[in-house]
């Protein structure tokens, strides 16, 4: 089981797990619908869509198996203020796979919080559980998180043509991956 010590801290941001208390600032971006834009989910309908959302979230502070996930809380270090959430899932534990996203409120896009939380989660996969390979899945329209895994120093690895059934259309994936070996030289 790969447990990280919490929270994690950056030059802006504070990485925690989820609280009860996270809700109604959770609630402000995850049911916005232009936030679920290119996310394979919908966004939830009401406010109790939003708390089994809070449940899940809070769940997931450590990788035990496939799949496991580690999904923490962006909070602004200087107001406490919560702008978003990060997470490194765990794809392929016996190749030591991980994956990475991050989902920020409208509010809080273009200061670089999504660049600076997402960094600090490949510091972990790397740094502390060892990770060979973590990468990045986006739709292709989403250019801006594009930029986001470019200025990580992920490489663009693939261009999937209409491989995702979303949202009652075809959708382009592209695909960023890190090694481990490009994260220490970089």
């Amino acid at each position: 089981m790969l447990t990280p010590d919490l929270p994690l801290e950056t030059e802006r941001l504070e990485l925690r797990p989820f609280r009860p208390s996270d809700l109604a600032d959770l609630h402000g971006y995850f049911a916005d619908p232009a936030a679920h834009r290119y996310l394979y989910s919908e966004a939830p309908a009401d406010l109790d869509g939003t708390r089994a959302v809070l449940a899940r979230r809070q769940e997931r502070t450590a990788l035990r198996d496939k799949g496991d996930a580690i999904q923490l809380a962006a909070v602004l270090r200087r107001t406490g203020q919560l702008v978003g959430d990060v997470v490194l899932a765990w794809a392929e534990p016996e190749h030591r796979q991980g994956e990475i996203g991050y989902l920020l409120h409208p509010d809080h896009r273009g200061h670089g919080y999504a660049t600076e939380a997402a960094a600090a989660m490949l510091a972990l996969a790397f740094d502390r559980f060892d990770l060979h390979r973590v990468v990045g899945r986006l739709d292709a329209r989403n250019t801006a998180s594009a930029r986001v895994l470019e200025r990580l120093g992920m490489r663009r690895e693939a261009h999937l043509r209409e491989n995702e059934f979303v949202k009652g259309e075809w959708a382009d994936e592209v695909i960023y991956a890190m090694l481990a070996r490009d994260w220490r030289a970089r």
